[in-house]
């Protein structure tokens, strides 16, 4: 193919997308959706305008390497232990018994150990990409099950790594699965040897770059350790992906590792781009229109495989029923790296005939299908907790959590907001107990020495143990806005008359938290703008407690002038005022400040700042309209006023800056105590 052939291809591909990409998110369809849907359009059995060449295959395979690169550049030690239980037992569970009963189930349809061990592990995979922007888009990115969902979700892009690795050797072992084994020990042996070098080398060479000052050569260096391991892991018969993954942990060992990821991230773009553009082209319509309903039911079958085993291990991570059912549904599709784990497959003899175009389809479809399962299960869940509430629930034997408990604070969640809360009350005696279904959570409020509960907040039988009806305050401090909702709703059902404060990140639940049954929503956006304006506000000297006055009042109207659009009331046309007006203001004589000692002719603040004095406060005493020979002393509160220019320059005159230009006629002597 020619340069202009190429070009032309390109072109053509990127325009197509930018159109179909629009249209997708418009119907809340993915992008990653968009991209196949794009090959599909252009392929041989789409439209026909694109072939899929060895150009497009090319920048494809670049694009999975830039992707490993990247994962190896953000993957953090740190992060991992933090989540290591949901990581570690979630992770193995959900992968290795995915992967588990797909070969089984393969196996026993008469499919060749090795060819089921290979559709095993792609059907394991599923979209990070998919979950963040699912997860983002319904507010539960914090949430326990969407904390949860995640770290199972990055063990399963880890665990891509070596199962990418396993596959050729899968197809080419020699018979015995010991021969297999023996291969990829020499294979693995080969690559920590070429991963040893480059850690030695690689933070010698990047020093080298740095000191040059040369841009592109940094960014050319990137490349270079990324392409280049890559390069070696497939001369040793492993993937390329597998060296680009290594490349990327030994980058982000270095001092350059934020720098890296923000020159590749959008080469990694494109190419990523490029890469689901080219898993369309695959796609035969000619084959998928005659296989459609075998598609759909396959389809089918890995949701319900994956989701069946994705609610186990949620459940065993002691996830609420609700928040399994979500995150279950949530890793039941097939991911980016199921495309790369079956094109090795492919490549290796494995898909062969109609297989390879019936995972393409089936894959397809659970993504598409994903945020829609999400949407439905969310309002069947929603349908069947009100339903629930409904019912009288037995009381249970341990009711004596909280029966010496009454006109108490119940704190719903026990994250740092809780914990905060929490410990602010125990220091001030006040009585109170803690909920979470976090296992962790409730170690750490057990030894904080906290009266707890596990359970899942939004049950009533819980909030009924917890004297929910008893208590003064209810707290709802938990990141999931659907549990919190429902939680308010449930504490409501139980008849109970305590304050409900609700705190919540997204402006958009405040109304429906209202309506829920919340006295106090407290939108951390909105809480940080108010104390961004009051801070803006003090600088500009505007009285407190017109601030004070101003904040009520925002508060009151539940952030209405804020969620406005156009013109503002007139109470803040209030404050506009005050800052063409004059104002008073306090100016504190600490121990560092040069004003201490001197009169206040010796200050002379009216001549060199325009502010006047008119009172002076010392301890419980207070001197209205001092005179000129009054000496400030160190412990003084000065009392301003003077225009809001004037005060500025005031404070900045009093704090050192100027007032060291005055010398005291009395230097030396004893300071005298005025008289009122």
């Amino acid at each position: 193919m020619g340069e202009a052939a190429v070009l032309t291809t390109l072109v053509l591909i990127l325009g197509v997308a930018l159109v179909v990409v629009a249209v997708s998110q418009r119907l809340k369809v993915l992008s990653v959706v968009g991209f196949m849907l794009t090959g599909i359009l252009l392929g041989p059995t789409g439209i026909g305008l694109v072939k899929n060449d060895a150009t497009i295959t090319l920048l494809a395979d670049i694009g999975v390497v830039m992707l490993l690169f990247v994962l190896g550049l953000e993957f953090s030690l740190r992060k991992i232990m933090e989540i290591r239980r949901d990581f570690l037992l979630g992770g193995l569970l959900q992968v290795g018994l995915t992967a588990a009963a797909a070969a089984a189930i393969l196996s026993g349809l008469g499919l060749g150990w090795r060819e089921a061990v290979a559709v095993g592990f792609i059907i394991s995979n599923n979209s990070m990409a998919v979950l963040i922007k699912v997860l983002a888009e319904r507010g539960e990115t914090d949430a326990p099950h969407g904390r949860s969902v995640l770290a199972l979700s990055l063990f399963n892009d880890l665990a891509a790594i070596p199962m990418i690795a396993l596959i050729p050797l899968l197809a080419g072992a020699g018979g015995a699965a010991g021969s297999v084994a023996t291969k990829f020990g020499w294979s693995i042996a080969g690559i920590t040897a070429a991963f040893v070098v480059f850690r030695l080398c690689v933070p010698r060479i990047l020093d080298w770059v740095m000191r040059t000052r040369v841009r592109e050569l940094f960014v050319l260096a990137s490349l270079l350790i990324c392409l280049g391991l890559a390069l070696i892991s497939s001369a040793l018969g492993l993937s390329m992906a597998l060296g680009a993954f290594l490349a990327g942990l030994i980058v982000a060992d270095s001092p350059y590792a934020h720098q890296t990821a923000a020159d590749i991230l959008p080469f990694r773009d494109v190419f990523i781009s490029l890469f689901f553009i080219s898993i369309g082209l695959l796609l035969d319509l000619r084959v998928l229109g005659g296989m459609l309903w075998v598609a759909a039911a396959m389809a089918a079958g890995v949701f319900l495989l994956k989701a069946a085993v994705n609610f186990a291990a949620l459940m065993i991570l002691h996830r609420s029923p609700r928040g399994a059912v979500l995150g279950a549904l949530g890793l039941a599709q097939v991911g980016e790296f199921s495309f790369v784990l079956a094109g090795a497959a492919r490549a290796q003899g494995f898909l062969a005939g109609p297989g390879f175009q019936l995972f393409l389809s089936s894959a397809i479809l659970t993504m598409i299908a994903t945020p829609f399962l999400l949407r439905a299960a969310d309002a069947v869940s929603e349908r069947r907790s009100r339903s629930s509430a409904k019912k009288p629930e037995p009381r249970s034997a341990k009711e004596g959590v909280a029966s010496g408990l009454r006109d108490h604070v119940v704190v719903a969640g026990y994250g740092l907001n809780g914990q905060n809360l929490a410990r602010v009350l125990r220091t001030a005696g006040i009585p109170h107990l803690v909920i979470d279904l976090d296992p962790v959570l409730i170690q750490k409020a057990a030894e904080d020495s906290e009266t707890y509960l596990f359970g899942d907040v939004c049950r009533t039988e819980i909030l009924r143990l917890a004297g929910a009806a008893r208590a003064k305050i209810v707290v709802f401090a938990i990141s999931d806005a659907t549990a919190t909702r429902r939680g308010v709703r449930a504490v409501r059902f139980l008849g109970s008359n305590a304050q409900i404060l609700v705190r919540t990140r997204y402006v958009s639940e405040i109304d429906d938290l209202y309506a829920a049954g919340a006295d106090t929503v407290v939108p951390e956006e909105f809480e940080t703008s108010i104390e961004i304006f009051s801070r803006v506000l003090e600088t500009y000297h505007i009285p407190k407690n017109v601030i004070d006055a101003e904040v009520k009042v925002i508060r009151a109207e539940r952030y209405g002038v804020l969620r406005a659009k156009g013109q503002v009331r007139p109470s803040m046309e209030k404050v506009a005022d005050l800052l063409t007006a004059g104002t008073a203001e306090t100016f504190y004589i600490g121990l560092d400040c040069p004003a201490a000692g001197l009169t206040l002719a010796e200050l002379d603040l009216r001549a060199k700042t325009g502010a006047t004095v008119i009172a002076v406060v010392r301890g419980d005493d207070s001197f209205t309209g001092p005179a000129a020979d009054f000496r400030v002393e160190t412990g003084d509160t000065l009392v301003l006023v003077a225009s809001h220019a004037a005060m500025d320059d005031a404070f900045a005159y009093l704090g050192g800056r100027a007032s060291r230009e005055a010398v005291p006629a009395t230097a030396g002597k004893k300071p005298e105590t005025p008289t009122r």
